[in-house]
């Protein structure tokens, strides 16, 4: 995985001075590259009864959407506010610097229904945490929370369901 680490940019001082992005749109746009990270990940809930991913916006959007095609499942958005044309439900939670809020539609996920929950990147985990109280509150099971990549210093996976974390790089 040490190549798919390195096909991932560093971008200094974005969005603010002091942080380093992991600038992920490297990876993306070299076909192999992509190719790998998406069976890699995919390989992992291959003959696992999944029935829908959910991909987080922006970029979970992509992950999410490969995964659900290569499991069979279908693809569910959660969005930020105002961006689904249909009734939502939303969560409020604590960033890092403030708040955010995402919304799924009501109807997104039946009860009992499995759940991948899918992103590009695990880091103070306020965002993937405010997913799965949503699933959770429409009543759906939570298999895993995926992502290609993690900070692991952050230690966002501890603001999740233990034993249900998976990342592919770890940074």
């Amino acid at each position: 995985m040490e190549d798919l680490k390195l096909s991932i940019r560093d971008v200094y001082d974005f969005p603010k001075k002091g942080i380093v992005f992991k600038d992920i749109t490297t990876l993306l746009q070299d076909a192999k590259s992509f190719a790998k990270m998406v069976d890699s990940i995919a390989n992992r809930y291959i003959g696992q009864q999944i029935d829908k991913v959910v991909g987080v916006e922006a970029r979970g959007f992509i992950i999410g959407s490969v995964l659900a095609y290569r499991l069979g499942a279908g693809v569910v958005l959660v969005r930020k506010p105002g961006k689904l044309p249909s009734e939502t439900f939303s969560k409020t939670y604590e960033l890092e610097y403030g708040t955010d809020t995402l919304e799924i539609h009501k109807d997104a996920i039946k009860e009992g229904e499995n759940i991948l929950v899918a992103d590009d990147l695990l880091a103070t985990g306020g965002t993937a945490a405010a997913v799965v109280d949503m699933v959770t509150q429409l009543k759906g099971n939570i298999v895993e929370c995926c992502f290609m990549s993690e900070l692991c210093f952050l230690e966002g996976r501890k603001r999740l369901p233990e034993g249900k974390v998976y990342s592919l790089l770890q940074f």
